[in-house]
């Protein structure tokens, strides 16, 4: 039996993102959009540069709502992902910039997701923080 590695969804059928380790300093990065549009690469990043966007992403979905933000992935050169999160109703939706090859301006993919429910992000981003610091 294989013990599921960490991950984290964002989005529904339709539109979506995925970060997930594959391994010690390897995650996947999986997005799709209406099957039409999709982004599957590997990122090279460490547990803390996972744990400290995690943190981040918590601290702003802790904090009084109805205030964007945008949080990366790893500051500067090898950033493979960036979210802004734009307050909608009770929840956020999320812009998200992609670029496989690190803050790369030509490469890269951008999506929207739709509003997702503040208490449902905390919980999602609340367990993959918890997964990894243990």
């Amino acid at each position: 039996m294989t013990m599921e590695q960490p991950r984290i969804r964002l989005g529904n059928d339709d539109v979506w993102l995925e970060l997930a380790r594959t391994g010690a300093d390897n995650w996947q990065i999986t997005a799709d959009w209406c099957s039409w549009l999709t982004a599957d690469f590997t990122a090279d990043l460490s547990a803390a540069e996972v744990v400290d966007f995690l943190a981040r992403v918590l601290s702003r979905l802790r904090a009084p709502s109805g205030v964007r933000f945008s949080a990366a992935v790893t500051p500067g050169r090898n950033n493979p992902l960036t979210l802004k999160a734009e307050p909608v109703g009770d929840g956020f939706a999320f812009f998200v910039r992609l670029t496989p090859n690190g803050d790369d301006g030509m490469c890269h993919l951008q999506m929207e997701i739709d509003p997702i429910a503040t208490v449902e992000l905390r919980e999602t981003f609340s367990a993959l923080y918890a997964a990894l610091v243990v």
